[in-house]
């Protein structure tokens, strides 16, 4: 499969784009490597599309993340555009529990991205938090009370829930 010429597609949404890129990957038609490698220079959204199908790759297969593609979702976190912040953080919570060697890093650009402007930024980035507090490493000394921190001033329910939901599954 030519990734240039698929997300070049003009008559292809941008989730059909994602499902196609996903499911080539998963029929290991290309790698999750070669995607993250075109991402790399793309333009924004074309990079989130990228992120999202590794991100649909990691929802069957998380094993499929080596350590190369968690450290480039990691900088994502960073990213101006909310689309590739919050498919990035998924991406870490879905592959996080392989990682945790790399953990530190992703931990401080995710509570960054606890205080986003955005929704599903916020949401994201609690759902990897959530993830990385369910794994019970010594970070939790620090991300337990950071979390009940978080929780006191978000707003959106929604996303406090995820918080609390970790915290009580780690017997918080």
């Amino acid at each position: 499969m030519d990734i240039t010429e698929l997300l070049s597609d003009k008559s292809s949404k941008a989730k059909e784009k994602t499902e196609a890129l996903s499911r080539a990957v998963l029929k290991m038609e290309i790698t999750i490597s070669e995607l993250v490698e075109y991402a790399k220079t793309a333009k924004d959204p074309i990079k989130a599309t990228c992120i999202e199908a590794v991100e649909f790759v990691t929802q069957q297969k998380p094993e499929l993340v080596d350590r190369a593609t968690f450290q480039f979702v990691i900088v994502m976190l960073g990213a101006k555009a909310p689309r590739i912040k919050w498919e990035a953080a998924k991406v870490i919570g879905n592959t996080v529990q392989l990682h945790e060697k790399d953990i530190d890093e992703a931990i401080a650009r995710l509570l960054v991205n606890t205080e986003d402007k955005g929704t599903v930024v916020r949401w994201s980035a609690a759902y990897a938090l959530g993830e990385i507090l369910k794994l019970k490493t010594t970070r939790n000394a620090e991300l337990v009370p950071t979390a009940e921190a978080i929780i006191q001033r978000e707003e959106k329910n929604s996303i406090k829930k995820i918080y609390q939901t970790a915290l009580k599954k780690i017997g918080k």
